[in-house]
């Protein structure tokens, strides 16, 4: 599972990006515009909701459960979004697991 978490995280990580770049090639780096985007129609503002939603509750979770490196998901989380930070941090819990599992 710990390479399908680093694949997920990669793949995580580009994907969001292609529709980001696309938006500010055409746009420039527009925030008001990307805002309104995001929240443009129903739709949109349901999945947008969902992630911050589902962000807000990962990072509750990191705190809950007092991670070592709780800001390293945040940031990725922040700079990237959830469909990296969350499958990076299952890639580190797995790598962390894995020689105990190993020795088992």
């Amino acid at each position: 599972m710990k390479n399908f978490y680093l694949v997920a995280a990669v793949v995580g990580a580009i994907v969001p990006y292609v529709f980001f770049i696309e938006f500010f090639m055409a746009r420039g780096l527009d925030l008001v515009t990307f805002i309104e985007g995001v929240f443009a129609n129903g739709a949109a503002g349901g999945f947008a909701a969902d992630i911050f939603i589902s962000s807000a509750i990962f990072w509750g979770y990191l705190i809950a459960n007092k991670e070592p490196g709780i800001w390293r998901y945040v940031i990725i989380n922040l700079l990237i979004g959830l469909s990296c930070a969350l499958p990076y941090y299952l890639y580190v819990k797995a790598a962390e697991t894995e020689p105990a599992a190993a020795a088992a």
